[in-house]
């Protein structure tokens, strides 16, 4: 009785073909090739997603918000001069619900009361909706 060993015993010994006109590709670049056919493409970088915390918005206390409404008067009584500020705010995140509460420090270019914005030198606009915090340096 034959087995597949059997059938194949005079190729055992032979060594291994290697084509002449193609170079020889390594073992990463051979399973590369295979990268597309992963089932389950996207499903790691999903996972890291959901696991991404964000933060929620905290609404102020009445002091909080009378103490930063007397700031932004301030500033907006003090527009055309240099005036430099730190600003904590929230920032929505864009692919999920919640966000990220975010410090920036910066020169006031102007406040933009029909936008409601606050615009530092750099470009950095904040929605004075967002306003957690300001102080004046």
């Amino acid at each position: 009785m034959s087995t597949d060993f059997d059938k194949y015993a005079d190729m055992l010994d032979l060594p291994h073909y290697q084509s002449p006109d193609r170079p020889h590709m390594s073992i990463h670049d051979r399973a590369a090739q295979f990268s597309s056919f992963a089932a389950l493409t996207g499903h790691e970088e999903a996972i890291e997603e959901t696991a991404r915390l964000t933060d929620v918005w905290h609404d102020m206390d009445e002091g909080v918000r009378q103490r930063m409404d007397e700031t932004l008067q301030k500033l907006l009584v003090g527009q055309g001069k240099e005036q430099r500020v730190t600003v904590t705010y929230f920032k929505p995140d864009t692919r999920k619900e919640g966000g990220a509460y975010e410090t920036v420090s910066g020169k006031v270019r102007k406040i933009d009361t029909d936008n409601r914005q606050l615009m530092l030198e750099d470009g950095t606009l904040i929605p004075l909706m967002t306003i957690a915090d300001i102080e004046l340096l």
